[in-house]
């Protein structure tokens, strides 16, 4: 009785394409690799979507590696330290989004011609350990909403996409949450 209802369910509504179209699809456009039929997003659109992501990415890491070596007083120690973790969080996202991009059959734009005006932050640098952490919050901020409204563009078009700007963007929400309190403490 079991197999009977599983099997009229499945012929009503069928879950997955049957395999002899599955393994006919895969051998077409083999070039392709991971791009396959089944890709429902606009792949120019996100391969400029995720360079803009990259070169972000590139100005946070160079911002915070400013701030490490430039942090100074009494509380340096502790927040230099949270910028040089910061900046090599940052280096991690830069390096999967680089990676997702080539298997989209794109090219990561590392060229520093016209990176700043690629990135969705800015690259302002501080005059004050105070400054500087709350630059670096205002670009984390500004990182939020992009990777947001990414992830909301992508939807269900590009899941593997969108699954790692999700983890992205909560390691952002993270960095937002760490500098929002070092900003905290510094001002006790």
């Amino acid at each position: 009785m079991a197999k009977a209802k599983a099997a009229s369910t499945t012929k009503q509504h069928p879950f997955l394409t049957d395999i002899k179209t599955l393994r006919a699809r895969a051998r077409k456009h083999i070039e392709n690799g991971a791009v396959t039929d089944g890709y429902r997003a606009d792949r120019a659109t996100v391969i400029k979507l995720l360079n803009e992501a990259l070169a972000t990415e590139l100005v946070c890491i160079l911002r915070y590696k400013r701030h490490f070596f430039m942090a100074s007083g009494i509380n340096a120690d502790a927040v230099a330290q949270e910028f040089l973790q910061h900046a090599t969080e940052e280096q991690g996202h830069a390096d999967l989004i680089a990676a997702r991009i080539v298997q989209l059959k794109g090219e990561p734009n590392f060229n520093p011609d016209g990176l700043a005006m690629r990135s969705h932050a800015e690259y302002v640098e501080g005059d004050s350990l105070v400054d500087m952490i709350k630059e670096d919050l205002v670009a984390e901020r500004i990182a939020i909403e992009s990777y947001g409204e990414m992830i909301r563009y992508l939807g269900d078009k590009d899941v593997t996409t969108r699954r790692m700007l999700e983890d992205i963007l909560a390691m952002e929400e993270e960095h937002a949450d760490d500098l929002s309190s070092l900003l905290e403490d510094l001002g006790r």
